[in-house]
């Protein structure tokens, strides 16, 4: 992922601003004030803190997909407008309400606040909060949430991936891709195979504990795996692409094997045959990773826990490949954007002046 401007599969981009000496009269946000119109920075006033609140001087903010689909109105959400992209950062707590306890000025955490994060400040319910381990630098901290959160669902929580399974990873270049690679080969102790649409790409899965790859720009996905594996195929395959590569990772499974599906970064859904879930007992599913924090919060909350703690243990090691700053959104955006770098790397939009 480019600084940290991707998700699911693409790049992340971050953003970056010199830190105010706390609740100012107002500060810099970044604006979505029309649809598929580049972001615009405006100073945004300042209110005030609730009771149940938290306000956060944000000094790193992801740019994912997600970000890119709203501003397009193509995402699923549709905020009104205009609204701040932005769904996760990272930071240090300026101000509680009167209420809250679990948080308090100075400390340092990540936040997941669904489309507000682009911004120098942001207000927040403190249970989306999670305090960073002292080890954790703040950019790194920033890419956890979207990517890593992601990856742990769908490994340890979905599909129940167990040391020495053979695990698949499409576009395995992207956020997504390389967090579910990180956290499969250097947490789970899974065998990986990294699927990307390069050798660039394959390399930089390679680079990450990949242990082999399958470039499917040149040729089919299934017979490449099974070149790798033997028909007895893939124990876990996480796909992020949808349409033939879906299909075709399906068929890779082994016996009893679980694919998940995480997103449709191709652009084409795909139907599934009832008939190969039947012929091996594969278990198909889907993965839908800001729906947790509605519908199953307490395991939302652990998986984070999980990647701030493997992050602090050394265990993972997210990539970083670029880094803007607040006034650069819309380059980091676009950026963030295109096919090829939102597969690759994560984005990273600081806030702080560097």
């Amino acid at each position: 992922m480019a600084a940290v401007a991707r998700g699911r599969g693409l790049p992340r981009a971050w953003l970056c601003r010199r830190a105010g000496p706390g609740c100012g009269r107002h500060y810099r946000a970044a604006l979505c004030t029309e649809l598929k119109q580049p972001l615009a920075i405006e100073e945004v006033a300042s209110r005030p803190v609730r009771p149940h609140e938290v306000r956060v001087d944000v000094h790193f903010c992801g740019v994912n997909f997600a970000d890119i689909l709203v501003c397009r109105g193509q995402y699923q959400e549709k905020p009104q407008l205009p609204f701040t992209p932005g769904m996760e950062f990272s930071g240090t707590v300026l101000e509680t309400g009167t209420d809250v306890s679990t948080v308090k000025e100075g400390d340092r955490v990540i936040g997941v606040s669904g489309f507000n994060g682009m911004a120098e400040e942001c207000i927040i319910d403190p249970k989306t909060l999670w305090q960073i381990p002292e080890r954790v630098p703040l950019r790194e901290a920033a890419t956890l949430p979207v990517s890593y959160g992601t990856a742990i669902l769908a490994l340890e929580h979905r599909a129940c991936t167990r040391p020495g399974e053979t695990v698949l990873v499409t576009a395995a270049a992207g956020a997504t891709g390389l967090a579910v690679v990180d956290v499969a080969t250097n947490v789970l102790q899974a065998q990986v195979i990294a699927a990307a649409g390069s050798d660039e790409k394959c390399k930089l899965a390679m680079q990450k504990g990949a242990q082999s790859t399958v470039n499917y720009g040149q040729g089919g996905l299934k017979e490449a795996v099974r070149k790798l594996v033997g028909s007895g195929g893939v124990s876990v395959a996480i796909d992020t692409v949808g349409g033939d590569v879906f299909l075709e990772a399906l068929r890779s499974l082994a016996w009893e094997g679980r694919i998940v599906v995480v997103g449709f970064a191709g652009g084409t859904i795909a139907s599934v045959p009832a008939n190969l879930l039947l012929l091996k007992n594969v278990s198909a599913m889907g993965l839908y990773w800001g729906r947790y924090k509605e519908q199953n919060f307490p395991v939302f909350s652990r998986t984070l826990s999980s990647a701030l703690q493997y992050c602090q243990q050394g265990r993972i090691q997210p990539h970083i490949g670029a880094v803007f700053k607040l006034e650069e959104t819309t380059t980091a955006v676009h950026y963030a954007g295109k096919p090829m770098e939102i597969w690759r790397e994560r984005l990273c939009l600081a806030w702080r002046v560097l």
